[in-house]
């Protein structure tokens, strides 16, 4: 039954290189490029009510998951659907869904603008509480920049801006630079010193004159502030992307370490023409707007930090192949750790078994009755106690006149107890009790005192 299942579902998938209309050469920036006007053409927002248009939305959204990653893609380019859809498990115990498929919730993003207050207030409760919310730039903005129908406002090479841009809105900028300066290398960054999150996003230029997504950059916490950036020096540059390890870092510390560096990507673009290119800055806050600072610089005065971005970022590769070395290694000597910790707990508690025996074994070579052990007390009174029955009864019986005269006194001593006293003598008391107020202290007032 699974069997079937997968044939069906091989042969219901399309190409994927079909269903977004490129080559199977084409670079990542021709694949994204196609995916996000495939994606905007057939967006829900747009088309709510037109199920085909659905379908074709989840259509192009699992064909670029699979291109968009190198080793889904590897896959797919070695034996098509193959190698991307799981077998049925041996025990016959549940039946797995194309990895392809499983992926293809997990990609999509988050559209603001598309939620309501209620949703929003939930999402921004969430993003507090410290899950990754990956969201999207609203699609009615993406849709104007594609039919040439946003403001763009000229921005000099240098120049910094400062404004303020409402949420889910977008500010676009045209900066134009010779050969020569595309020649030094040109940086693009964005800054927010309240902490706003925002997006910063490149744009390529339609034939009909609209403006196509083609970069993307989304802000984050350096410091202070928040800030993003897009750096296009002639030379292969990296991003880092956080959103999927803090999911990890939450579940297990250790495996979020080893995979700290797995978002550590290339960026697309590495260098820019002459001519004129625009940016855009979108407010990305789920309630507030944004104020951010925004500036193009060349790059012909920061040789020193190029060549130091450079090696540092070779440096971050070459510690990304040692730590998955690393990842193998220790977790071969967790588990001998394990092992040993475990073999360790049991030799204590077999030596201490041992010890035990070997003790009961020496008490056993003796012939002396057990003493058992008392307190200092008990053992005086025990021998109070002994010593008064041994003197009872080693004393002689009395004799009948004894016990007449015995008898006799004790009724005269309970006589005298019982006895009440009389008036007489109750007043012979009280004058031997005399009262301290009452004594006659006699003073002489001649004298002083």
């Amino acid at each position: 039954m699974a069997a079937n299942r997968s044939k069906s579902e091989k042969q219901l998938r399309r190409d994927p290189y079909e269903v977004l209309g490129v080559l199977k050469n084409s670079t990542d920036q021709e694949i994204k490029s196609a995916y996000r006007k495939l994606a905007l053409k057939y967006h829900p927002d747009k088309t709510a009510n037109d199920p085909v248009a659905a379908d074709m939305f989840k259509e192009v959204t699992f064909s670029y998951n699979i291109l968009s990653d190198p080793e889904k893609r590897r896959q797919y380019d070695t034996a098509g659907f193959e190698l991307m859809i799981c077998q049925h498990d041996i025990s016959n115990f549940a039946n797995c869904k194309s990895q392809a498929v499983e992926a293809e919730g997990q990609e999509l993003e988050l559209d603001l603008s598309s939620l309501g207050a209620v949703n929003t207030v939930f999402a921004a409760l969430f993003s507090k509480l410290g899950v990754p919310i990956k969201t999207s730039v609203s699609a009615t903005i993406l849709e104007e920049a594609l039919n040439g129908r946003v403001s763009v406002d000229p921005l000099l090479l240098g120049q910094a801006v400062t404004k303020k841009v409402e949420k889910q809105c977008a500010h676009f900028y045209a900066v134009t630079v010779t050969e020569e300066e595309v020649s030094y290398g040109l940086v693009c960054r964005v800054e927010s010193s309240s902490k706003s999150k925002f997006k910063l996003l490149y744009f390529d230029q339609e034939a009909n004159s609209g403006l196509s997504l083609a970069l993307q950059e989304d802000s984050k916490r350096t410091g202070k502030i928040t800030s993003a950036g897009m750096y296009f020096l002639g030379f292969p540059v990296y991003r880092l992307d956080h959103t999927n390890n803090s999911v990890a870092q939450a579940k297990d510390p250790e495996t979020a370490f080893f995979k700290k560096l797995d978002g550590f990507q290339q960026c697309e673009l590495t260098e820019l023409k002459a001519g004129t290119h625009v940016f855009a800055v979108y407010g990305d806050n789920f309630f507030k707007s944004v104020n951010y600072t925004i500036q193009v610089l060349c790059a012909a005065s920061f040789t020193q930090e190029k060549e130091d971005l450079r090696s540092v970022e070779a440096q971050i590769l070459t510690k990304r192949a040692e730590l998955a070395k690393f990842e193998t290694e220790y977790r071969e000597v967790l588990v001998q750790f394990t092992d040993m910790t475990s073999r360790y707990a049991q030799e204590m508690q077999s030596i201490d078994e041992l010890l035990k025996q070997r003790n009961e074994i020496h008490s056993a070579y003796t012939t002396a009755p057990v003493i058992k052990r008392s307190s200092s007390k008990n053992r005086l009174n025990r021998l109070r106690r002994n010593s008064f029955k041994k003197a009872a009864a080693e004393a002689p019986a009395p004799t009948e006149q004894e016990e007449e005269e015995d008898e006799e006194e004790e009724e005269e001593s309970s006589k005298e107890r019982n006895k009440k006293p009389s008036p007489s003598d109750k007043s012979e008391t009280l004058k031997k009790k005399s009262k301290w107020y009452k004594l006659h202290l006699k003073l002489d007032k001649k004298k002083p005192c």
